[in-house]
C-alpha cells in the first residue's frame, strides 16, 4: 500500500500518523510517496496572485487516478468542495485543535494594545484570548485572505505581509524579525510536537478568528473502486469530525469551492443541536460574521449562507 503526500515535515507528519494507523489494521506497512505539487513549487509569489485553485493537491489527485499510490492525505481544508470523478474521501480523521495562533516577537507584544473584541456567540472560551496583543503599525505575516480580512477588519493599522514556506521555515523568519508576528494553525504546531516558547502566543477566539472549513482534519482520500475503500472508512473515519466537516464543506460549495477563499466555518455539536459559525471576507471593505443554530437536518449550511449573503448585500 502506497500512500501520496505532499514532502513537507506536516505533511510527512500526517501521512505517517495515517501509516502507523493502517499498519495495525492491514497485514502491511504503507509506503510513503513525496509528491511535489505546484503549490510547492511556487514560494516567491502569493497564491491569490496566481489563476487555479487545488495547489497542494492536484497532483496527488492524479497519482491516485493513475494508481501510483493508493491512499492520499491530505490536510482537508486544502481540498476542493469536490473530489474529482473516480474519488473520494473515504475517511476524516478526528479534529486536532481548529483555532488559529497568532505567534508574536517579543519586541512586538503589547498586552493592552488593542480594545478587547466580542464575539456573535457571546465570547466563550475562557482560555482564548480576546485581545489582539499587538503594537501598533506591526507587520503579521499570513497567507490567508480568510485570515487578512479577519486581522485586518479587527486591527486596521496592522500591516499584512505574505508569508509561505513549511512551519518551521516559517517560524524561522519570525526569529529573524522579517515580521513582527504571523498566524499558524493550532493543528501544525500539535501534529509536528513543536512549543514556540521563545515568542508570545495567542490562542485566538474561534468564534471571531473562524477557522477554515475542515481546518484541523485530515482527509484520506482513495478511489471510489477500491475494494479496500470500506476498511480503510472502518479504520480510519471520526464519525463526529465527518459530520462537522460535511457541513463546513456544503457551505464551502455554496460560496464556489476551493481553499483560497476569504471564508471561515466551524461546526461544533452541542448536546442534541450543532452549530455554525461563518465568516464571509468577500467585500474586504464589509466582513461579515454569523451564527446558527439547530438539528444535523435542518440544513443549517444553506441557512448559514444565505445569513452571510444578506447580512453582506444590506452592507
Amino acid at each position: 500500500m502506497k500512500i501520496g503526500t505532499r514532502g513537507s515535515a506536516l505533511a510527512l507528519a500526517q501521512a505517517q500518523s495515517i501509516a502507523t494507523a493502517v499498519s495495525k489494521g492491514f497485514d502491511t506497512i504503507p509506503e510513503i510517496v513525496v509528491i511535489r505539487t505546484r503549490g510547492d513549487t511556487i514560494s516567491n509569489r502569493p497564491l491569490q496572485s496566481i489563476k487555479g485553485r487545488n495547489f497542494f493537491t492536484r497532483e496527488i489527485e492524479d497519482a491516485l487516478l493513475e494508481e501510483k499510490v493508493d491512499l492520499a492525505v491530505h490536510s482537508f481544508k486544502d481540498l476542493s468542495s469536490k473530489s474529482p470523478a473516480g474519488l473520494e474521501v473515504a475517511a476524516v480523521t478526528e479534529r486536532e485543535d481548529p483555532r488559529d495562533l497568532l505567534i508574536i516577537h517579543p519586541k512586538a507584544y503589547a498586552p493592552d494594545a488593542a480594545p478587547p473584541f466580542y464575539s456573535p456567540s457571546g465570547g466563550r472560551g475562557d482560555e482564548e484570548s480576546s485581545v489582539i496583543p499587538l503594537k501598533r503599525g506591526v507587520s503579521v505575516g499570513t497567507s490567508s485572505v480568510r485570515r487578512s480580512a479577519q486581522l485586518k477588519n479587527m486591527r486596521p493599522d496592522i500591516r499584512i505581509k505574505d508569508l509561505r514556506g513549511n512551519v518551521p521555515t516559517r517560524l524561522q523568519k519570525l526569529a529573524d524579525e522579517q515580521y513582527d508576528a504571523i498566524i499558524l494553525a493550532a493543528a501544525g504546531l500539535n501534529r509536528l510536537g513543536i512549543n514556540p516558547s521563545q515568542f508570545n502566543i495567542t490562542k485566538c477566539n474561534i468564534t471571531r478568528f473562524v477557522p477554515a472549513p475542515g481546518q484541523g482534519a485530515l482527509a484520506v482520500q482513495m478511489r471510489d473502486q477500491d475494494p479496500l475503500f470500506g476498511k480503510v472508512r472502518q479504520l480510519l473515519h471520526h464519525e463526529i469530525t465527518g459530520r462537522a466537516t460535511s457541513l463546513e464543506r456544503k457551505v464551502m460549495l455554496r460560496f464556489g469551492g476551493g481553499c483560497g477563499l476569504p471564508l471561515g466555518v466551524l461546526a461544533k455539536s452541542v448536546d442534541d443541536f450543532w452549530e455554525l459559525f461563518g465568516f464571509w471576507g468577500g467585500d474586504p471593505g464589509q466582513p461579515v460574521w454569523a451564527h446558527v443554530k439547530g438539528s444535523y437536518d435542518d440544513d443549517l449550511p444553506e441557512i448559514l449562507y444565505n445569513k452571510l449573503q444578506v447580512a453582506n448585500h444590506r452592507q
